[in-house]
């Protein structure tokens, strides 16, 4: 079974809670650390959940904000509901189709000997 990965990106809470009001105040701490990013890259990466990032940004992420990468971000899994499950939840069906249960059974022949 498929399994669904959600994630939840906390970089701007830690700047809150380190008294970052800017993401601009990022830029000076990551190029200390050898990382040189766009204040535009910076933003993107603060405010919305990056799809990739480099294993050396996330290391000097947790080192500015001296925290563990898991209290960067959080991420919980569960097993993918298929189409037709999303659609029965969501219409509040509580049937089951026979042409989405049945499955055919492969005939035998035997000779009469």
């Amino acid at each position: 079974m498929k399994r669904e990965i959600e994630y939840r990106w906390r970089a701007r809470e830690l700047m809150a809670r380190h008294g970052m009001r800017n993401t601009r105040e990022l830029v000076a701490p990551l190029r200390e650390r050898g990382i040189t990013l766009s204040e535009s890259q910076i933003y993107r990466m603060v405010g919305q959940n990056p799809e990739r990032i480099s294993f050396q940004l996330l290391a000097a992420l947790c080192d500015i904000f001296g925290v563990e990468a898991n209290e960067l971000f959080t991420f919980t899994a569960t097993d993918a509901r298929s189409k037709r499950q999303k659609q029965a939840v969501a219409s509040g069906e509580n049937v089951v189709r026979f042409a989405d249960s049945y499955k055919p059974v492969r005939a035998r022949i035997l000779d009469e000997d």
